[in-house]
């Protein structure tokens, strides 16, 4: 048996394909390019689950928070998400609500969060009050709200984004009567973030992972203003800004910042934490010459950037934002630009290295090993690739397990540490990792798993989205052993898509299922 294995296709300039060795390791893109197009109607690739808490039972109510949901609702499903709405829902409601939307969201290239509600900080972590929630203690808030974690982990598995928004620091409602900053039994310990007894109900600073957005109505340990109109300000600039195309997210945020700082007279200052893919996405849709992020290479992408959002990064640059950085040396990659100038790109490339930017890493890491507008530089490239896949960063890890299994860039082959590179990317939710550690599973390459094993992680790669592991499960699902092919089905039964007898054909029935899991509908 031969699998195919994917390596990783970058997205700006196509690398050198490196020579394939051994049983597993196979390059056959050429092969991939043969099959047949995916012919379905795709489910949708925006998903948002909108909150508004107003009646709260046991604590003060709130005015426009309500108001401010079911406004953003229709706004966002005017450009095209899916949307939830979910009106003073209880703490069990509430969480059920998460959980049905963590699991749509994992076939969406994006996933949003709306909360307009209480919301407090316990001991440096953030929760969101229920409108049911009985809060006498710290323990109480813990016990009864949901987590900014629970959040995060409702959108995590989204393919592309991950945002968070909470206009949820309106004000204390719970007074001075608890001491927010103490830690409760089983808590963690007050961290330097922790707001005084009876303070201003402000949140605490978020930390999300790359690739999710958490915006703050107000920054940390300010609080939101629930307004005195039919909406509050943030809500109102969000969705001002929010309906435009060809906007791009990091910078639509920072106009609602700016909007919101005007409408209060600076007395209320929005933020955003975390760290965006290097692709630009447009919530409304691309304008005019433009595509979105997650539909072609980023050089693409970047080159149909305004000039006037051009001098807006050149600005963020400026201030360090290493994902303008970012942008700006995708622009200067491009040769069909008149913008292209790949020495500037190197240096914007290096600095945004410098500043701890694995994508940028990354990115740089592919130039040293090309040489293009650097001397090659093997050394400095594994150096890059190394420094990149510390910080979890699923491309270079996935690099590195085939730098390893092949020996490339000087490095001996080293099949087993290529097999731990694989696992790491793979539980980093890369596709192509995903299908080549299931391959090697599959072989019995890998010790201590086995068919079970191999079905968890292709039914991961089609749940991430690759297109060319959904078109290898259908055209060529022999490629994988018998008992693989059963425990896939049994995998697609857990999961409600595929209702079919446990017998390792991939029939139309399971075919079906397959297309279901990947997130497409006949």
């Amino acid at each position: 048996m031969m699998h195919l294995v994917l390596s990783f296709l970058p997205r700006s300039t196509p690398r050198p394909v490196r020579a394939s060795m051994g049983r597993t390791i196979c390059w056959l893109i050429c092969a991939l390019l043969l099959l047949p197009a995916v012919s379905a109607q795709a489910a949708s690739d925006k998903q948002a689950l909108v909150i508004g808490m107003s009646d709260y039972t046991t604590i003060g109510q709130l005015e426009n928070t309500v108001n401010d949901a079911r406004g953003l609702a229709t706004t966002l499903g005017a450009i095209g998400f899916d949307v939830t709405l979910s009106l003073d829902a209880g703490g069990e409601e509430l969480r059920q609500q998460l959980d049905d939307f963590a699991f749509r969201s994992e076939t969406a290239d994006l996933a949003l969060i709306y909360f307009a509600g209480h919301g407090v900080e316990v001991a440096g972590e953030n929760f969101m009050i229920p409108v049911d929630a009985d809060v006498q203690s710290n323990l109480d808030v813990q016990r009864q709200s949901v987590s900014l974690k629970q959040m995060l982990a409702a959108v995590d598995k989204a393919r592309k984004m991950r945002i968070v928004i909470l206009d949820s620091c309106r004000d204390n409602p719970l007074g001075g009567a608890i001491d927010l900053a103490a830690a409760s039994a089983g808590g963690t310990a007050a961290t330097d973030q922790a707001r005084a007894p009876g303070g201003s109900g402000g949140l605490a600073p978020a930390d999300p992972d790359r690739g999710t957005l958490v915006a703050f109505a107000a920054r940390d340990g300010q609080v939101a203003l629930d307004g005195a109109g039919v909406h509050s300000p943030y809500a109102t600039a969000l969705m001002d800004k929010i309906v435009e195309p060809g906007l791009e997210i990091s910078l639509m945020f920072r106009q609602v910042r700016d909007e919101v700082l005007a409408m209060t007279g600076n007395l209320q200052e929005p933020h955003t934490y975390g760290s965006l893919t290097g692709v630009p996405f447009y919530l409304a849709g691309p304008g005019q010459g433009q595509i979105q992020g997650t539909d072609g290479s980023a050089l693409d992408a970047w080159a149909g950037i305004r000039p006037d959002q051009e001098e807006q990064l050149l600005a963020l640059a400026e201030q360090g934002d290493t994902r303008s950085m970012l942008g700006l040396a995708y622009m200067r990659l491009n040769p069909n630009e008149d913008r292209f100038d790949p020495d500037a790109a190197v240096e914007f490339l290096t600095r945004a290295a410098e500043a701890g930017s694995p994508e940028a890493q990354f990115e740089l890491a592919k130039l040293y090993e090309r040489g293009l507008s650097v001397v090659v530089d093997f050394d400095r490239a594994l150096e890059l690739y190394n420094a990149a896949a510390e910080a979890d960063y699923a491309d270079a890890i996935n690099d590195l397990g085939f730098l390893y299994y092949q020996g490339g860039l000087g490095l001996p082959a080293n099949p087993p540490k290529a097999i731990e590179y694989f696992e790491r990317a793979a539980d980093l939710r890369h596709p192509q990792a995903q299908f080549n550690y299931a391959a090697l599973i599959d072989d019995g390459l890998v010790a201590d798993k086995g068919p079970a094993d191999s079905a968890q992680y292709l039914y991961a790669a089609l749940r991430s989205g690759s297109p060319d592991v959904l078109k290898i499960l259908q055209e060529r699902p022999t490629m994988f052993s018998a008992e693989t092919r059963r425990s896939l089905q049994e995998q697609l039964s857990d999961f409600g898509f595929y209702q079919g007898a446990i017998d390792g054909d991939i029939g139309p029935g399971t075919k079906r299922g397959i297309r279901r899991a990947y997130g497409l509908e006949d």
